[in-house]
């Protein structure tokens, strides 16, 4: 987009189930605060109106970025393009009494997602908060999706990345995905395994484009086994005072964890978790912790280990480095912070010497979570 555009005021249109927005500014649209534009962006209330949004003359042929609350991204540039904002809401509740109803297990784990009790397939529009969804279950006494709860980011996005903390990740408990498809242009329900998760992957990544997140449906327990043994959540239930668990008490463990640990997007422009914890074959994993005795790793299934990307980025001495306004959290090496007016590729650029640095005392490559928009 030419660059005297970018002080032009936005021009709104409501077209009925959806608005239409000119020259759109994005800083509150991403949680780096990011100064960017989007040629064009669409706030999307009624899924069904879809189809006859992406005809829209203006918008057919066109670049399309589908955008959540902006927690996943960075823009290096303004958007030359479509910006879809999915502004869709509703939840819709089928409870499954366990007699006569089989559930398949999602874990990858193999634990069963009910034992006893009642489930509940829970359908939830792409437009709903995550976190106020997590804190819904909570209250109506459904387990699963309390280790994740605070993390910034819509319900449709959720499945994208495969969002996770904690030890748990949302792939646990998806039992099926309804969405656009925009290659041929109908609505497709994709079950668990087409979905096709990975550790913060999934077929909509692989296919980025392709498919527009309408709709994401759980299945959610009554009772379940709680995860409790990560990163310092029995520390903290124990500091609580509380010697048997419910989900509540774990959710309520991982906000204290999270809310000290992480900065507050509304206090600091920041992604949230910038970097992914890398996969690494396991004599790489061996060399490293004989060379780094305090080298924090876990062990995959598959018999790679997974290295902490904040252990990393600590250890090569990034936690808390600054350049201007853009600069990787004091708190947790893994944020990349904007403390004001960092530029898109000032934080990139920041992002990549981190990653350049971890490459050269370790020998490990890191990649960012976040989608980066306009990079090179």
């Amino acid at each position: 987009m030419p660059a005297e555009r970018s002080d032009m005021p936005a021009e709104r249109v409501d077209m009925g189930g959806y608005t239409l927005i000119e020259n759109a500014p994005l800083a509150a649209r991403n949680t780096l605060r990011v100064d960017a534009r989007a040629q064009l962006l669409a706030e999307i209330r009624d899924a069904a109106k879809l189809p006859e949004l992406l005809d829209f003359p203006a918008i057919r042929g066109g670049r399309l970025l589908v955008l959540g609350e902006g927690s996943n991204v960075l823009f290096t540039g303004d958007f030359t393009g479509t910006v879809l904002v999915m502004a869709t809401r509703g939840v819709h509740v089928e409870t499954l009494a366990t007699s006569g109803v089989h559930v398949e297990p999602l874990a990858t784990s193999g634990v069963p997602l009910e034992s006893d009790g009642e489930c509940a397939r829970i359908a939830v529009a792409a437009g709903e908060r995550w976190d106020d969804f997590v804190r819904w279950t909570l209250g109506q006494g459904y387990a699963g999706l309390e280790n994740l709860i605070l993390i910034p980011g819509t319900v449709g996005a959720a499945p994208i990345q495969n969002i996770g903390a904690y030890g748990c990740e949302v792939a646990e408990f998806v039992e099926s995905v309804e969405a656009w498809d925009t290659r041929e242009r109908r609505v497709v329900m994709l079950d668990h395994a087409t979905c096709a998760f990975g550790y913060r992957d999934s077929l909509f990544k692989r296919e980025p484009g392709r498919y527009i997140v309408t709709a994401v449906r759980f299945v959610l327990p009554r009772r379940r086994p709680l995860r409790t043994d990560y990163a310092g959540i029995d520390a903290e239930l124990r500091r609580m005072g509380v010697d048997r668990p419910a989900p509540f008490h774990v959710a309520e463990a991982v906000v204290h964890l999270r809310t000290r640990k992480l900065p507050d997007p509304a206090v600091i422009g920041n992604a949230g978790s910038f970097f992914k914890n890398p996969l690494v074959e396991a004599a790489l994993a061996e060399r490293l912790a004989r060379e780094h005795p305090g080298l924090v790793a876990w062990q995959q299934p598959d018999g790679r280990s997974k290295l902490s990307a904040a252990w990393l980025i600590e250890t090569a001495g990034f936690k808390g480095l600054r350049e201007g306004d853009a600069g990787i959290s004091n708190r947790h090496a893994l944020v990349l912070v904007n403390h004001g007016t960092a530029s898109g590729p000032q934080l990139w650029a920041l992002a990549q010497r981190v990653m350049a640095g971890v490459h050269a005392k370790f020998g490990v490559q890191l990649e960012p979570e976040p989608l980066i928009i306009g990079a090179r």
